[in-house]
Parts: structure tokens; C-alpha cells; sequence
């Protein structure tokens, strides 16, 4: 019967393996998946990449005291940029050309019917899913901190968008309605540091930093996408810029209706998606990252307030700050802390802008916009007592969180975990503040009345701020 077997089993092999072996790769040991909305940069709906996979819960031993943090507004129809350069002539062109037959081009098919998800009136306002990303994380902090004090006050800029996501997390966070207020801080252009935009007010800075490096990789990236999609489609004549819209599309009409056709990996590729996250990455980098040497100067203030708040022994009625502002200044703080740089185990500030060829992808590179600052993108600064940690002394702890990430502080690792001690953080924010202090003198500040310090947390001249509001002004109205 042996013989006979192994004819047997030599002829199934034989029938089995060619059906098997083509879709080995892909059925049964291949684990790859690629989500666009994980690669859209500063249009990405809130994620958590978990980069480096570190757990978010404190070392043991540990447990918060103090937090501080700062928040990037939660998701908008569209920024005005964006919208007037990208957005707005793509729709427009689709709209007057009506001569192509899109119901005949299966990956464009969805044109034939497809309508713009904003108008030129929703430009930069607060989306619904934005409300519930920015209440995501009021909701987050009462789990993360369930022994700590509720804030009486948040603050923000004063823009809409900002104010609205302070507006949401308060009513995520709070117990009672109006038990937290929100103090809006004016966007002002001759505030010095003394702003949650202090870019605005720095004149060394300018928000079309970036905008040359980056073009020259979106025509790389975009020069055979826009080759095949006019083979497909002659008549529409597709453009770089027309490209980069549809991408962005992507990521904004995911956060206004939930899904968007233009995240269709049939019509646009992984390599496509990392083609586009790498362009915006080179647009941050010299833009508010460590390619402008204006970054870390504008980081510095909230840095140094934040970490006074945290080593001040002191008591207040604060165990939670709280502050909403804009995509620039996360990134610009991210470089005052010495945090995603590209070089930081080898190289030198110097030859930083080598860590961002212009001509190909930097995979390996640590600033990644999408992991940085997606909207609601939160930066934490926690202080820890630890007590009972094996091997370390019970004392203060000071670690960093990024999207709940724990980052590791350059040569500030002393503590368990990703923690330092409370010595090797007053030496590493001195250390921050000696390469980038000076605001003023070095934003190059023409107005009177400047200063280099961030105070809002602290001065009671800024106010209490306004309570948010009843939840259900609907009921109240009715006397109910």
C-alpha cells in the first residue's frame, strides 16, 4: 500500500501546487495592508500610529500627577489654501467639461455622478467628525487621568475651528454643564511668544516656506499618475496640481461624509499614497520643521512654559492644561524638543536637509507629517510619581506622549520606560533653551512691546474665559 500512496499523494501534489502557488503570496502569507487616510499628512483624520510602539499606560510604579498638553483643531471641510490652489480649480474643471463619458472608465466611473463635498462658505470650519475627534479626547483624558482634577479652564486661538474643538473636548470632559470654560487667546501679529500662534507674530517666518522643495517632488511623484490618467481620460487634460487635489479629496471628504471615492486604491496606488505623504513631509520639513531654522525659536515658549508648570511645586487648581492651536506650532515644538529628527543617531543639524532628498523617498526617515500632526494630533508632556518602580529611586518622572506614543527625550532617558528623572529634565529643557532662545531678537520682531515668553497659563489678566454652554439649549428652552 506504501507505493500506492505515494503515487497518490505525488499526484495531488501535482494537481494542488499549481493552484496553490499563485496566490500564495497574497492569500495565505501575505499581511500587507495600506490605508491612504494613515498617509495624508496635515489632511489625515485622527489616528494613532503607535510609532514606536511603546504602551501609553505609565512605567510601573507610576501614576500622573500633572499633564500638559497641546492639540492641533480637530477636522475641517478644508483649509483655505488647499481649497483655492488644489480643491477648487479641479472641481471647477470637472464641472466644465462635460464631454467625457466617465460612466466608460472604470476607476474614474464615479465622477459620472460625483459632487463636491463643500462650498467655498465651509472653507476651514469644524466638521462633524471633527467635533467627535476633538470630544474623542476629552474623553481619552478622563480615562488617562481618572485621579486627576478636571481643568477649569482650556485655552485656544481664536480662530473658529480652534475654538470649536476646545468647545467639544470641554463637553467630553466635564461633569456638569458649564464646569469648564474656554479662554480664547487673540491671534494676534504683535504678540511676541506671549500667543498660542506665535508664528503669526515671529516676522522671520513666512508660510510659503517649503513651498519650492515640495514642488519639485510633487511633479516626481505625480509626472506618471497624471500620464496614466490621461490615457484614460485624453480630454480632461490632468494636471500636478489636479493630482494632489484629488488626493487630498481623499482625506477631507473622509472627515465631511465618512468615505471618500478618491481613497480607492484602484485609483490611486501605496507607492502613489507615499509619493503624496513624502511631499507634504518635504513642505513641513522646511517649513515649520527642522529645515527652517526659525522652528525651534517659535517652539521654545511653549516648551519652557509647560515644563515651568510641571516643575513648579506650587499648588493650583490645575492638574490638566489644555491648549488648541493650528498645525504650525506642533511641529515647531516638536523641533525645540529635539523630537522626529531625521539625524538625531548620526549626522549633524547641518546636513539635516540631506535627510530629505528631494529626488527619491526617505523611508526610513523619523518626520513623518501623518504621524506628527493628522488633525486632532495632541502633544503631552505628563509628570509621573513613581514609587516602588524596580530599579529606580521613587521619585518625579517627566515623560513625552505623541498621539499617545511615548517618545523618548534625547539625552533625557534615565527613568523607567521612556521617563527621565526630574534632574535629567531641568537639564534637557536648559539644554533646548540655550540653542533656541531669544524670540525676538531672532524672529527679527519690529513692533513695540514684544516678548520671549508665553505667560497665558499663569497671568490672571488673561481671564477665566466663557463656559461652553448648556448641552441641550433645545431642552433648556422649554423649561425642561
Amino acid at each position: 500500500m506504501a507505493p500506492s500512496f505515494a503515487k497518490e499523494l505525488l499526484q495531488l501534489t501535482t494537481f494542488v501546487l499549481p493552484l496553490i502557488q499563485p496566490c500564495a503570496a497574497t492569500s495565505l502569507y501575505s499581511t500587507y495592508k495600506f490605508n491612504p487616510l494613515e498617509h495624508l499628512g496635515g489632511v489625515a483624520p485622527y489616528f494613532e500610529p503607535q510609532d514606536p510602539p511603546a504602551s501609553p499606560s505609565p512605567p510601573q510604579g507610576c501614576t500622573a500627577s500633572k499633564a500638559v498638553y497641546l492639540s492641533r483643531h480637530a477636522a475641517i471641510y478644508a483649509n483655505d489654501y488647499d481649497y483655492e490652489e488644489y480643491i477648487e480649480p479641479f472641481v471647477s474643471k470637472l464641472q466644465n467639461n462635460t464631454a467625457i463619458d466617465w460612466t466608460k472608465i472604470p476607476a474614474l466611473s464615479f465622477l459620472k455622478g460625483w459632487t463636491a463635498p463643500l462650498t467655498d462658505a465651509e472653507q476651514e470650519l469644524l466638521t462633524r467628525v471633527g467635533r467627535l475627534e476633538a470630544a474623542q479626547l476629552g474623553v481619552t483624558l478622563s480615562f488617562r487621568y481618572p485621579n486627576l482634577k478636571l481643568p477649569t479652564r482650556i485655552w485656544t486661538s481664536s480662530a473658529e475651528r480652534t475654538v470649536k474643538s476646545a468647545q467639544s473636548l470641554a463637553r467630553a470632559l466635564e461633569l456638569d454643564d458649564n464646569g469648564i470654560n474656554v479662554v480664547s487667546i487673540y491671534e494676534s501679529e504683535e504678540a511676541g511668544a506671549n500667543s498660542l500662534t506665535p508664528y503669526k507674530s515671529c516676522p522671520a517666518y513666512s508660510s510659503s516656506f517649503g513651498s519650492d522643495q515640495s514642488a519639485v517632488y510633487l511633479d516626481k511623484f505625480t509626472k506618471p499618475i497624471t500620464a496614466r490618467l490621461n490615457a484614460m481620460a485624453p480630454g480632461f487634460n490632468f494636471t500636478a496640481n489636479d493630482v494632489y487635489g484629488m488626493m487630498e479629496l481623499c482625506g477631507y471628504e473622509s472627515v465631511i461624509r465618512g468615505s471618500s471615492p478618491f481613497c480607492d486604491l484602484d485609483l490611486f496606488s501605496p507607492d502613489d499614497w507615499l509619493g503624496w505623504e513624502y511631499t507634504a513631509d518635504v513642505q513641513y520639513h522646511y517649513n515649520v520643521g527642522y529645515g527652517n531654522h526659525i522652528s525651534g525659536v517659535v517652539g521654545l515658549p511653549w516648551l519652557n512654559a509647560s515644563a515651568n508648570l510641571l516643575l513648579g511645586d506650587s499648588a493650583d487648581d490645575h492638574d490638566i492644561y489644555v491648549s488648541f492651536t493650528h498645525r504650525e506650532l506642533p511641529p515647531m515644538v516638536f523641533v525645540a524638543m529635539g523630537l522626529f529628527n531625521n539625524s538625531e543617531f548620526g549626522g549633524s543639524e547641518s546636513s539635516i536637509n540631506d535627510t530629505m532628498p528631494l529626488d527619491r523617498i526617505n523611508y526610513r526617515r523619523a518626520w513623518k507629517s501623518s504621524h506628527l500632526l493628522p488633525f486632532s494630533s495632541d502633544l503631552a508632556i505628563e509628570r509621573l510619581n513613581c514609587s516602588g518602580s524596580y530599579g529606580y529611586e521613587d521619585g518625579d518622572y517627566y515623560r513625552v506622549l505623541v498621539n499617545s506614543a511615548p517618545q523618548p527625550l534625547p539625552n533625557c532617558a534615565d527613568g523607567p520606560g521612556t521617563t527621565c528623572t526630574r534632574a535629567g529634565f531641568e537639564k534637557y529643557v536648559q539644554e533646548r533653551a540655550d540653542m533656541f532662545h531669544g524670540f525676538s531678537e531672532r524672529c527679527g520682531v519690529d513692533y513695540k512691546n514684544s516678548t520671549d515668553t508665553l505667560t497665558i497659563y499663569t497671568d490672571p489678566g488673561v481671564g477665566n474665559g466663557t463656559a461652553v454652554g448648556k448641552r441641550y439649549e433645545a431642552f433648556n428652552a422649554v423649561g425642561v
